[in-house]
């Protein structure tokens, strides 16, 4: 049930992100301030349902479900928990959960630091984040499904996690690099933002510098 259970909260937020991308989106084109005010409360459950999903790819790892393709492909009984951990994101599907997992993280700090910002501003970095989310998800439900099953015949064992990636380092390496990576996506949504708002002024680099350096940051360190 827990594969179902991510599943579920991944098509959630799919749901909540294309909302996230379309409401305040219109709001901020009508001048409704009721649809850009829902922006960052859209973006808070877009990032609650992500996790949720993201946790239900965790505990499958750890819990050795080789009924999950992904798991049985990269993790096995012997590994140990600290590399079983590292497993969701060794592979293809889970690091694409990990990249929109992150995007939505980026989106809810954004929705809760950047409350000063002119209300039609936020609403609409927060759409674009939301548009991207969306892009993500739908790649990853249509194409890479972390959650996919293998059932009628389940492993007996999984095929274990690719030795180039059981090493202390690099259990820390794709998500510090994935926390730059996304990261500039907000300062992307302010330039979207701004080009939508037509004032590409001082005002939009000064309001993304911030999220640049700390996206910058994450880069170096990772």
């Amino acid at each position: 049930m827990i594969p179902e259970a991510g599943q579920i909260a991944l098509i959630i937020a799919l749901c909540l992100g294309a909302l996230q991308g379309t409401v305040p989106l219109i709001g901020a084109w009508r001048g409704e301030r009721w649809a850009m005010n829902i922006a960052p409360s859209l973006a808070a459950g877009f990032f609650v349902f992500l996790s949720i999903a993201f946790a239900c790819l965790v505990i499958v790892f750890l819990q050795d479900d080789f009924s999950v393709k992904v798991v049985a492909g990269n993790s096995n009984s012997l590994l140990p928990p600290i590399y079983k951990f590292s497993a969701v994101w060794g592979n293809h599907e889970g690091s694409l959960l990990l990249w929109v997992w992150i995007l939505g993280a980026w989106s809810l700090a954004v929705a809760v630091a950047s409350r000063g910002l002119p209300l039609v501003v936020l609403a609409r970095v927060l759409s674009i984040l939301g548009l991207i989310g969306v892009g993500f998800i739908a790649f990853s439900l249509f194409t890479s499904n972390p959650f996919e099953r293998l059932l009628p015949g389940v492993a007996a064992e999984g095929n274990d996690l690719n030795p180039l990636l059981q090493d202390p380092g690099l259990i820390i390496h794709p998500p510090l690099l994935y926390m730059g990576y996304v990261g500039l996506a907000v300062p992307f949504a302010f330039a979207v933002a701004a080009l939508m708002g037509g004032r590409l002024d001082a005002a939009w680099a000064k309001w993304s510098r911030p999220w640049t350096n700390v996206a910058w940051a994450f880069l170096t360190l990772g």
